[in-house]
């Protein structure tokens, strides 16, 4: 007797249908980290892609609404910070306000001492050079910078020269004198007119200025017991004339020194 062979049965082509079950488990899976990667980044934007590409699945059809309250509640968070910071911002700007109003009167207030002070010390320096006789040598002018004393250069020193006469002298005393009773610092200038000088000693009107001043500084310092650090000597050569370089009456008007007695927080 032939055995009877039995028939195989043909394997359904494809894939298993397991991994159809896989397939989903696994799509549910991306698909819950792609949500909690979204939620972490708390982008409103990203929440409503995220809650309109899945109101097309069945499975999330209540996640729609729990999208959109959370980003209501995202929205409103970012309306009252932005309310709380506007409010700030308005605190802020309404005291620097109130500050600068405040600020103002405090300016004038301190300009107006400042002249007044000026103005009481001009009258001093005046006062001082009526009862000494100085009127016809030296002359008082303030300006924003403080009192100026004005000395022409034939009472200081020869033509071309920067060493202080002995007729001078008595002078830069009373000037001394003058000086140790305040305790404003003293900027010496010396200025010359605009005609040329070159030798060996001064190659220009500049040497020539910054030594006039230097010298008459070093002598009241000689005969004196001041500071140091209160004396500024500075040479301005040419370049600030009181008068047009046109005639020798001019230039004697700008071959001068200048004693400025500053105000006390000039430098």
């Amino acid at each position: 007797m032939r055995r009877k062979v039995k028939k195989q049965r043909p394997q359904p082509k494809g894939a298993p249908k397991w991994m159809v079950t896989y397939s989903d488990m696994i799509t549910l899976v991306l698909v819950f980290f792609i949500l909690l990667f979204t939620m972490s980044q708390i982008d409103a934007e990203k929440f409503k892609e995220v809650a309109l590409s899945l109101r097309s699945n069945s499975i999330f059809d209540s996640m729609p609404a729990i999208m959109e309250e959370q980003t209501i509640v995202d929205d409103s968070s970012t309306d009252i910070t932005d309310i709380q910071q506007g409010n700030n911002q308005n605190d802020t700007q309404n005291i620097m306000e109130d500050n600068n109003l405040d600020s103002v009167p405090d300016k004038n207030d301190t300009i107006r001492e400042d002249k007044e002070t000026l103005d009481e010390l001009l009258a001093e320096v005046e006062s001082y050079l009526d009862k000494n006789e100085l009127n016809n040598v030296i002359s008082a002018t303030r300006t924003d910078q403080g009192v100026v004393l004005v000395l022409q250069e034939n009472v200081l020193f020869e033509s071309g020269e920067a060493e202080v006469l002995d007729p001078a002298k008595p002078f830069l005393d009373k000037v001394s004198t003058l000086i140790s009773n305040i305790s404003n610092q003293v900027r010496v200038e010396g200025h010359t007119d605009n005609r040329p000088i070159s030798n060996y000693r001064f190659p220009s009107n500049w040497e020539l200025s910054a030594a006039r001043a230097s010298s008459v500084i070093r002598y009241m310092l000689a005969t004196n017991d001041f500071d140091e650090s209160r004396f500024i000597a500075t040479g301005f050569g040419d370049t600030r004339p009181v008068a047009p370089n046109t005639s020798a009456e001019n230039w004697s008007k700008n071959r001068r020194v200048e004693i400025v007695i500053l105000e006390q927080e000039e430098i």
